[in-house]
């Protein structure tokens, strides 16, 4: 008996001694992916994972429920969640839809009290929600909300009051109430933690006074973005307070300044050594491009998207930015600015083009085949490219992925539904067959452009690492819905709107649809008689409609299909029909 007795403890010991190894090792993952991949090879490592895990990210808000994620994962200290679907940012999901974030505060409060950082990405967040958060978490370092709505400058006060351990507050993209500009003033006298400080699209003007002792307190600050309501004279006095900036948004770029003032300015670049990543610029001009001057030499991203600048104003600062990995600019560049980043920019790895104006019809400037075929010839290591443009041609593609095939991320956006090649007046299915078929490393794709099925087909057959596909005004028939979701292994998300895809298409990938995210689908073909029998074959799934007020009632108008194990969900509007 006693024999027997030693041989259990012993079993035990170097059971306990083989899960303790497994803890280490699996805190040494940084990838969610792989955190996942972890849990699934056995029960121990399940285990292990379940108590070694500090971060999650969720994907979806509706595919967990508080309850679900705070029991299977006890000592989470930091949370990254994601809400509404990105066609929010389109206006095309009601106001009301959901994704309200204080379920999941009330269940981190009484299940992970010491929580220490949130990222929230198109979730609603009201003041209440912010003020709850504020005083439930002592130990609360880092609040980033990008893309979210409901809150006001009440709510960043109260985050300024009480989160005394505060490390980063990153406010970007949001649509945000500002009752007043006063809420930088919250901070107490004794705070001196920031590190990540960001409020460039906050619109209202703020107190530049606590600003300033804000900045002056923080030692440790790398990362400033002010908004546009901060002068150069401003920003002057902020860099000679911070020369320790890594990542700088500036304010406006507009004031007229006296010789001594641009002098001052320049001397208080040349003093911050460390800057590597440079925004904002509102409405910049190349007056003062000679100030940034001691600045460019270290830049590895440029954002220039909030500045109109002009093929000449860009060429100019380029010369001077050597080590860029990252651009961001507007069309107004046109091609004559591309090609100062072909012959500029040797290391770019990505390049974001956007419109000045999207809405313009009659624009005359803008970016065609050309500028981007410049930056293809000059920038081999390009990988994510996103270019809005007026027109386009097979062959440019078919050149650029030539030039680049390293490219895990292109989204081409002609800006013109359903537009030809502009020279042969052919469909652009060449282009894209090129892209999948060049590029065997991609990840994203955006299409646009007159597409037939052909161009699914392609991507049916070759792009195998395919992850998100986002589709508009494009196919023939249900075949190329089909062709993708047949053909695509490791297909997370798929966007559809304004295409010719119904019932049958939405049908052939049953399976599919449990071993991706989501899937939208809007202005298409699809019934709710075709919604309704993918629920009740996939019970796993939450299918969900949107109705517009005034459309068939058996159309289908807007579809949200995502994979959950939570059930359907209890907060749905009126608007939204869970079937």
């Amino acid at each position: 008996m006693e024999e027997e007795r030693q041989r259990k403890d012993q079993n035990t010991s170097e059971v306990d001694s083989v899960k303790q190894a497994i803890t280490k090792v699996l805190a040494l993952l940084t990838s969610h992916k792989d955190h996942n991949s972890a849990s699934l090879v056995c029960k121990d490592w399940y285990e292990a994972e379940q108590l070694s895990r500090t971060h999650v990210f969720i994907g979806n808000c509706y595919a967990v429920s508080p309850e679900i994620l705070t029991r299977r994962f006890p000592n989470i200290l930091s949370v990254t969640l994601k809400g509404k679907p990105r066609f929010s940012d389109f206006n095309l999901v009601p106001q009301d839809w959901g994704a309200d974030i204080h379920p999941w505060l009330v269940a981190f409060a009484d299940r992970y009290p010491s929580l220490e950082e949130l990222r929230l990405k198109r979730m609603s967040v009201s003041d209440e929600s912010l003020e709850f958060l504020a005083v439930s978490f002592p130990n609360f370092k880092v609040l980033s909300l990008s893309s979210c709505d409901g809150f006001s400058t009440d709510g960043l006060a109260a985050i300024a009051t009480n989160c005394k351990n505060l490390t980063e507050l990153d406010i970007q993209e949001n649509g945000i109430e500002d009752i007043s500009g006063s809420w930088l003033s919250c901070f107490p006298e004794s705070f001196t933690s920031l590190e990540v400080l960001n409020f460039a699209n906050v619109n209202s003007e703020v107190d530049f006074d606590a600003l300033e002792k804000l900045v002056s307190r923080c030692k440790s600050l790398k990362d400033l973005k002010v908004n546009k309501s901060i002068s150069l004279e401003q920003l002057q006095k902020l860099l000679v307070l911070a020369p320790q900036l890594v990542d700088l948004g500036t304010g406006s770029f507009s004031q007229e300044l006296t010789d001594d003032q641009r002098a001052e300015l320049e001397s208080a670049f040349n003093k911050c050594k460390n800057i590597h990543k440079l925004s904002g610029l509102w409405q910049a001009t190349a007056l003062y491009f000679p100030a940034l001057s001691p600045v460019c030499a270290n830049l590895t991203f440029l954002n220039l998207s909030y500045a109109t600048l002009g093929s000449s104003e860009l060429v100019k600062l380029l010369m001077h930015c050597p080590l860029l990995k990252r651009l961001w600019v507007l069309d107004t560049v046109e091609d004559r600015g591309l090609e100062a980043v072909g012959s500029s920019c040797p290391l770019l790895e990505e390049l974001r083009v956007f419109p000045a104006d999207p809405f313009d019809e009659e624009i005359t400037y803008g970016v065609t085949e050309a500028g981007f075929l410049a930056v293809s010839h000059g920038c081999p290591r390009l990988q994510y490219v996103l270019y809005f443009c007026q027109a386009m041609t097979n062959a440019a593609v078919a050149t650029i992925v030539r030039n680049c095939p390293n490219f895990t991320c292109f989204r081409l956006c002609i800006m013109n539904p359903g537009q030809p090649d502009y020279v042969t007046n052919e469909p652009m299915d060449e282009a894209f067959g090129a892209v999948v078929r060049t590029c065997t490393n991609l990840q994203r794709l955006s299409l646009s452009g007159l597409l037939t099925d052909l161009t699914f087909e392609y991507i049916g057959q070759y792009a195998k690492n395919l992850e998100l596909l986002s589709v508009a005004f494009a196919g023939s028939s249900d075949w190329g819905m089909q062709c993708v979701l047949r053909g695509c292994p490791k297909l997370r998300k798929f966007e559809i709107r304004d295409c010719p895809f119904g019932d049958a298409a939405l049908l052939s990938g049953l399976d599919k649809c449990e071993s991706m995210r989501s899937l939208w689908m809007s202005a298409c073909n699809v019934t709710m008689d075709g919604c309704k029998l993918l629920a009740s074959k996939k019970p796993r799934l939450n299918v969900e409609v949107i109705k517009e007020a005034e459309s068939d009632d058996n159309q289908a108008d807007k579809v949200y299909v995502y994979r959950t194990v939570a059930g359907p969900r209890k907060d749905a509007p009126p608007s939204v029909i869970t079937l």
